[in-house]
């Protein structure tokens, strides 16, 4: 189960790592400027205004809160919750918004058996991620990992599903 956490702990570092390594960038739109035209009798109507979408994010953890939860990987696999958590909260005190730290630190939670803590912090990064499809997948993994060590295993399906749904294998 600990060698599980500290896989997934490092899956969700490393994809946050793969987009500094892309330098693919998406191609910006062309913007058409209007010709200037006569006057005419009666003006155009009005093209509808597209409704504003959310923008897509990837969060990434900063160096020093990296090396934070590195550390935290290390103390995790020693078996030391208590030294993962303290370190974990330092890298929050760092990146407080960073849904990454949060799920880190649900997960250390999750293994240490506070089950109710990890939901907790998934909701909390699942809050913070928004616009972020690959944080919000992992913390929907996390949240449903808790409810499974709650015994609230269609909790847990639903949720898996919709992390699934995000981002799909």
């Amino acid at each position: 189960m600990i060698v599980r956490i500290a896989i997934l702990l490092v899956v969700v570092v490393l994809a946050g790592c793969r987009s500094l390594l892309s330098s693919e960038r998406p191609p910006s739109a062309a913007v058409e400027t209007p010709t200037p035209t006569a006057p005419s009798a009666a003006p155009a109507p009005a093209a509808p205004v597209p409704a504003p979408t959310a923008p897509v994010r990837q969060f990434r953890l900063g160096s020093a809160a990296s090396a934070l939860v590195t550390q935290a990987h290390a103390r995790v696999a020693a078996g030391d919750y208590a030294a993962a958590t303290a370190t974990l909260e330092r890298a929050l005190r760092i990146e407080p918004e960073n849904p990454l730290v949060w799920i880190a630190l649900g997960r250390v939670q999750l293994a240490a058996g506070n089950a109710a803590q990890g939901d907790s912090m998934g909701h909390k990064a699942l809050g913070l991620g928004t616009g972020d499809p690959n944080a919000q997948s992992a913390a929907w993994h996390l949240i449903a990992d808790s409810l499974i060590a709650r015994g609230r295993n269609q909790e847990a399906s639903t949720a898996s599903a919709r992390a699934d749904a995000l981002v799909p294998h």
